[in-house]
């Protein structure tokens, strides 16, 4: 998985992108959400593609978090806890990806979990600003639509943790 640049105000392992004009990983996960859950397969070019898979996996998890959110503020709590929750990482037995993605070694977890955690928690403050609507206080029924969908027929977490 690659350690991409991102514009967060999280602390965390991934170097901060400091220009706005340039797309980080996470704008990139959003803007092709929409044609990538349709796909079934995915052929990974780069290490880059493991992380956008991953997002967009993530994203799917927040959607469904969304749907039950009544307002901004609800919001915004159901995905801070998401994205702090414990979620399985490359080599753990029930991380869905073990195929295309490579154990890290011993030293690489800790850091790659801080990682990991630092994209959801960037991931999940973008969502609640592209999801809810600031007129209405509520998800958008276009993002929602998305939520039955499965990338790649796949899931993070099993339906029912967390």
């Amino acid at each position: 998985m690659a350690l991409l640049p991102i514009r967060t105000r999280y602390s965390g392992p991934a170097p901060i992108e400091t220009s706005t004009e340039n797309e980080d990983i996470i704008d990139e996960a959003m803007k092709f959400f929409r044609a990538n859950i349709f796909f079934r397969n995915y052929d990974i070019k780069h290490d880059a593609d493991r992380t956008l898979i991953y997002l967009t996996l993530y994203i799917t998890e927040c959607l469904r978090r969304l749907q039950k959110c009544q307002s901004r503020v609800q919001a915004q709590k159901e995905l801070t806890a998401l994205a702090i929750s414990n979620f399985p990482i490359p080599g753990d037995s029930d991380f869905p990806l073990n195929g295309m993605f490579t154990k890290p070694t011993h030293d690489e977890v800790d850091k790659m979990k801080q990682y990991l955690e630092q994209l959801r928690k960037e991931c999940s403050d973008r969502m609640v600003d592209r999801v809810i609507d600031p007129e209405t206080d509520k998800p958008s029924k276009w993002w929602l639509c998305f939520v039955r969908r499965r990338f790649m027929d796949k899931s993070l977490l099993n339906i029912g943790t967390l």
